[in-house]
Formats: structure tokens, C-alpha cells, sequence
């Protein structure tokens, strides 16, 4: 079985392409704390993240560096040469993300995540509403918003800029 679960920051701000007609693609890079107990502290392990479809469209046009994340996806490896080298990659590939920011701690970011319906589908990670928390104002006729989300407690896994490596 091949699944992975992380959460941590963005490093930096996601970056989306559009491969193909129809066809989304997120990339971006989270740090994850790992506690490292012969240094003596907390280190980061920096992991490549990528997206795909409506999430990828959301990651990218909702989330910022700094925006904490919850990423449950796969793993896959590959290489390719380089100057004559082989380099190795390790990726993981998204099949849910979660928006984990407080929603006063960005614009627009909520704690209930978002996608489709709750009963799963293509590409939908929804919290108890099913849908994004940081969707805009809602017009007559539109459903109730949903209730507000309670706020995280914090787990350590705060990055601060000053934090980043570069």
C-alpha cells in the first residue's frame, strides 16, 4: 500500500501550468517538521508536492507560502540524467488537500478544506461542509452557509518566514 500523509507549510507561493486542454497541474513544496533527537531540536524535511484538476486550480489560486496544509496522497520516485548524472526525484501525489490555516491567519483560507461532496468523487476533500471554506459571499438563493469551523489548536508545525532556508 502506498499512502502517505503529511502536514507543513508552503515554502514558497504554488505554481500552476496547464499542460493540456482541460488539464491542471499544482506543483509546490512543503516544509514538515521531523524531530531530530541527536541534534537536539526540530529540523524540516522540504517535500515536493503536485496536484491535479480542481484541486490543483484551488491550491494554486487560494494558498500562498506560509499556508499550512494537509496532503494525503502517494509517493512515487524517478530519475532522469543530468551533465551525464542520474538524478533521483521523490514526489508525492496529491489525491487530498486540506486547507489547515485558521481562517483569520490568511485571505480567505478556512480549516474545512474543500472539493466536492462529502461522499468523495474526483478531486474533493471537503470538510463537514463539503465545499471550500473561503468561498465568496453567497447571492440570494444560494444555500446557507455552512457553520463556522472551531479553530485549531496549534501543533507545532508553525513556519515563519525567517525559518526559510532562502
Amino acid at each position: 500500500m502506498n499512502v502517505v500523509i503529511l502536514t507543513g507549510n508552503l515554502v514558497r507561493d504554488p505554481e500552476t501550468t496547464y499542460p493540456r486542454d482541460n488539464m491542471v497541474v499544482t506543483k509546490f513544496t512543503i516544509a514538515v517538521n521531523r524531530v531530530s533527537r541527536k541534534e537536539g531540536g526540530d529540523t524540516a524535511d522540504f517535500i515536493r508536492v503536485t496536484a491535479f484538476d480542481k484541486q490543483a486550480e484551488l491550491v494554486g489560486k487560494y494558498l500562498r507560502k506560509g499556508s499550512k496544509v494537509g496532503i494525503e496522497g502517494r509517493i512515487q520516485t524517478g530519475s532522469y540524467e543530468k551533465d551525464g548524472k542520474t538524478v533521483y526525484t521523490t514526489d508525492v501525489l496529491a489525491n487530498r488537500v486540506e486547507f489547515l490555516d485558521r481562517k483569520s491567519d490568511s485571505d480567505g483560507g478556512g480549516s474545512g478544506g474543500f472539493g466536492g461532496s462529502s461522499g468523495g468523487g474526483s478531486g474533493g476533500f471537503g470538510g463537514s461542509s463539503g465545499q471550500f471554506a473561503g468561498s465568496p459571499a453567497q447571492g440570494p438563493g444560494a444555500p446557507p452557509k455552512p457553520a463556522e469551523a472551531p479553530e485549531l489548536p496549534p501543533d507545532g508545525f508553525d513556519v515563519l518566514d525567517e525559518d526559510m532556508p532562502f
